[in-house]
């Protein structure tokens, strides 16, 4: 997967923010919201654009995912800049919608494909100067769920937590069957932040009292 650096993050979503669609102002309205969700809560595309008008709640700050891959209903917790962003959205299209509509939709007011923000997101990373590669080397939309994984270990590690024991909150959060689809994404965190893998080797030195040796892997 493609971990988006600060730069490119900070490129695209200036791009994102003055996207102009002629055949839609709403679109323009609902891309900074659609990535941003992408990108603060890791989740997959289908499962944000299956978000409808009921499964918003801005007074707790939570979403509810009911399209999800593994057919799961989870609820994911927001942070109050995304809930802020969300209630000026709100202001702005929910009087339009009944209880059970789609928040996302396009032109002709039905659910917002995938396809769509895919041509849209090829785009965004020509304008933002990322190199798409195409097929499964991206930078995908999905890459969006690598980048927050890789981001939220790297935060939780910076704070103190170990890492392992933050493996089960993040499976969770993510939707994921078991820890172990969660654990690839330790694995990217510590190739792109080896300081953090430089923590936990003092960590099992102290254990161990020096005697362990790391063999080349």
């Amino acid at each position: 997967p493609h971990i988006y650096t600060p730069g490119e993050t900070e490129r695209y979503f200036w791009e994102v923010d003055h996207y102009q669609c002629l055949c839609s102002r709403r679109t323009e309205i609902e891309l900074p919201v659609i990535f941003r969700i992408l990108y603060s809560c890791g989740t997959r595309l289908n499962e944000t654009l299956g978000i409808r008008k009921c499964d918003v709640d801005l007074n707790k700050g939570t979403l509810l995912l009911n399209e999800t891959k593994n057919k799961n209903q989870r609820m994911i917790v927001i942070s109050d800049d995304l809930n802020n962003l969300l209630k000026q959205y709100a202001d702005k299209c929910f009087y339009m919608y009944s209880e059970n509509d789609y928040i996302f939709v396009n032109a002709a007011g039905r659910r917002m494909r995938g396809d769509t923000l895919d041509t849209i997101h090829r785009e965004i990373l020509s304008r933002a100067g990322i190199p798409y590669i195409g097929g499964n080397y991206g930078p995908r939309i999905h890459d969006w769920r690598s980048t927050f994984a890789v981001n939220s270990f790297r935060q939780m590690g910076d704070a103190g937590m170990d890492m392992y024991v933050c493996l089960p909150i993040l499976s969770a959060y993510m939707g994921h069957k078991t820890i172990y689809a969660t654990e690839q994404y330790l694995q990217l965190t510590l190739d792109h932040f080896p300081y953090l893998e430089e923590k936990m080797k003092n960590k099992m030195n102290r254990i161990f009292d020096g005697r362990i040796i790391y063999e080349d892997n």
